[in-house]
């Protein structure tokens, strides 16, 4: 990317300000002269203009010339002084002016004018003419006649991206026209039945288009080496270059490096890459969807319609049918075959025990099926399970945790000289210990002295000035620290 890349573009600030229906006014009468090759606009003849509008019934030249002045600090118009038509010096002085459209101004009412055919829907089609031409231009660009002239093979590299981008930009523009709400809320009406067989249609022509092209551009791409590709890009070149242009600051590598971007992009939207499939792949996969999708309205549709269709001429072949049964028995029975049994009950068993496929029903044990009556008051019996006590083991497991305690508050005594435990003396402890004593200090560092779980207290003496750490040895490795110790002090 490019530092101009990133850069603010003053240019569309008339299309949404706070004055924007009197800019959008005065740069569209600009537009219009502009376009019937009158390139320089006098403001009196945009101030008639804009008058014969209701809109401007309030508006004066003098509000014209601030936002003409406006404009021109956005770089939508370019004033030149007048000077054929001053007669004195305070006419020179007064400095008239006559506007020009810049052609960021007149590319963006021309962009503006093109949104306002399209609408608020996406339209595009699916065109299976565009595959061969782009085929007839990709066979022309890659093998061409070795006294086509440079001009013959631009124009035809012309073409060559001209139907590319119309068929991504109609395709995209058609499949998402097809997946809009207002779409799918159609194919959801009855008339679109009418219109199934035409969609489906044209979008199986344009598969079959796509899939029969696709082979000839993959083998047209693959055979293509980058000497016959380099040698084409330059002969763009040397003809770009070969075209007089003031101002062009253009290099030859930058229009060698755009021709090969190109390409590229070209390439890459038949054929893909290593990590994606190709574009190609994914419009075929994306319209083979949409029938899928129309095809499945469709179903539903005719589904529908068959549900609501009237059944009266059945329900009076049944009702002279009945009628003319002469006992209750057979009344009961073709009603039983027409509406289904009356009162019936649905129970589900488990799945079949025996494997063979051979065994017959009757040779597997029944299953039994518990049947809850259905009133409010019920209530399923619970079985009454004695407590156990455990005492045993209760004591068992008090025991143990009792003598444990009594090894850790043995350990500890140890470690104390005087009701000190000093950690620059320490010897190797075990992972235990080690975190128990770390716990305290951490304890310690946000309430200090600590009541600890031996049931003593203990008082942490830190020295924060003194800067000379101790090892800490213990089994799993040793651990440095600031030199600190532990004051023991009994009972409360």
């Amino acid at each position: 990317m490019e530092e101009q890349d990133f850069r603010r573009i003053s240019e569309i600030s008339y299309l949404n300000t706070e004055n924007t229906w009197r800019y959008r006014a005065i740069l569209r009468f600009c537009f219009k002269r502009h376009e019937h090759m009158q390139t320089y606009v006098y403001p009196e003849d945009i101030f008639h203009e804009l008058r014969e509008a209701p809109y401007f019934k309030d508006y004066t030249f003098d509000q014209l010339e601030q936002d003409l002045a406006t404009l021109v600090a956005w770089k939508n118009l370019i004033p030149h002084q007048e000077t054929s038509r001053a007669k004195t010096i305070m006419d020179f002085k007064k400095k008239r002016y006559r506007y020009q459209c810049t052609p960021y101004t007149v590319e963006i009412e021309r962009m503006v004018e093109r949104l306002k055919s399209i609408g608020e829907e996406f339209s595009g089609s699916l065109e299976t003419t565009q595959f061969d031409r782009i085929l007839r231009a990709l066979r022309d660009f890659l093998l061409p006649d070795d006294t086509l002239p440079d001009e013959e093979l631009h124009q035809t590299w012309e073409d060559l991206q001209h139907y590319f981008h119309t068929l991504v930009q109609n395709s995209s523009d058609y499949l998402a026209h097809l997946k809009s709400n207002k779409v799918e809320e159609r194919m959801q009406t009855t008339a679109f039945i009418v219109y199934k067989d035409r969609f489906t249609q044209y979008l199986q022509s344009f598969v079959i288009g796509l899939q029969r092209s696709a082979q000839r551009m993959e083998k047209l791409f693959t055979h293509s080496t980058l000497e016959l590709e380099m040698s084409l890009f330059q002969r763009l070149t040397d003809y770009q270059l070969s075209i007089p242009r003031l101002g062009e600051d253009k290099s030859p590598q930058e229009y060698l490096a755009d021709f090969q971007e190109s390409f590229q992009v070209m390439r890459e939207w038949f054929m893909g890459t290593s990590y994606r499939e190709s574009e190609l792949a994914v419009l075929s996969k994306e319209t083979v969807d949409t029938i899928r999708r129309i095809t499945k309205f469709a179903q539903r549709l005719a589904e529908q319609r068959q549900v609501s269709r009237s059944r009266k001429t059945e329900y009076l072949y049944l009702a002279r049918w009945f009628s003319q049964l002469n006992t209750k028995e057979e009344a009961d029975r073709l009603s039983a075959v027409v509406f289904g049994p009356t009162g019936g009950r649905h129970f589900y068993a488990e799945s079949r025990e025996m494997e063979d496929i051979n065994s017959h029903i009757e040779e597997e044990p029944p299953t039994l099926i518990e049947l809850k009556p259905r009133v409010a008051s019920y209530r399923q019996r619970q079985r009454q399970v004695p407590i156990n006590e455990h005492k045993a083991r209760k004591a068992e497991v008090r025991q143990t945790y009792l003598v444990q305690q009594q090894r850790l508050v043995d350990t500890i005594n140890e470690l104390s000289s005087d009701g000190v435990i000093d950690f620059a003396s320490l010897p190797v402890l075990s992972r235990e210990v080690r975190q128990i004593l770390l716990g305290w200090v951490a304890r310690a560092l946000h309430r200090n002295p600590v009541r600890t779980e031996l049931g003593t207290m203990v008082e942490l003496i830190y020295d924060k000035s003194n800067s000379e750490p101790v090892v800490l040895h213990c089994e799993d490795g040793d651990f440095s620290m600031p030199a600190m110790r532990f004051h023991i002090r009994k009972g409360t």
